[in-house]
């Protein structure tokens, strides 16, 4: 979740930068608050940094966490906080960003509709 090698955290847990607990076989288990918290300060820190201006205001930092990509077309997802978006785009586009998992990025939403749902399971009126 946070695109960074084993020795990465073991580093940062000698370094006092994350907490991980050990197993009764030794292994590092790092607890998801401390995941969310890392990926906080990595938010806060981009979100302090220059960047392209814009008129979309919804913009949701976060890191890469899956890329899939066909000859065509590709899947990008992202982890921003509690959030979990999913763009699709043409294979070119995701191939030109360079978008690898553990990236920083930041996705921007400009909806000019907005679906409503209702629950199948609701009685037909009629």
């Amino acid at each position: 979740m946070l695109g960074v090698s084993v020795e990465t955290i073991r580093r940062w847990e000698r370094a006092g930068r994350l907490r991980a607990v050990r197993t009764a076989g030794r292994q590092r288990v790092v607890p998801l608050s401390e995941v969310q918290r890392i990926l906080e300060e990595r938010r806060r820190a981009a979100s302090q940094q220059p960047g392209v201006t814009q008129s979309a205001r919804n913009r949701f930092p976060g890191i890469v966490t899956r890329v899939e990509m066909d000859g065509v077309a590709a899947v990008v997802e992202v982890q921003a906080g509690p959030h979990r978006l999913i763009s699709l785009m043409t294979a070119e586009a995701a191939d030109e960003l360079g978008l690898r998992v553990g990236d920083a990025a930041v996705c921007v939403v400009k909806a000019t509709n907005v679906v409503v749902e209702v629950s199948s399971s609701r009685e037909s009126r009629g």
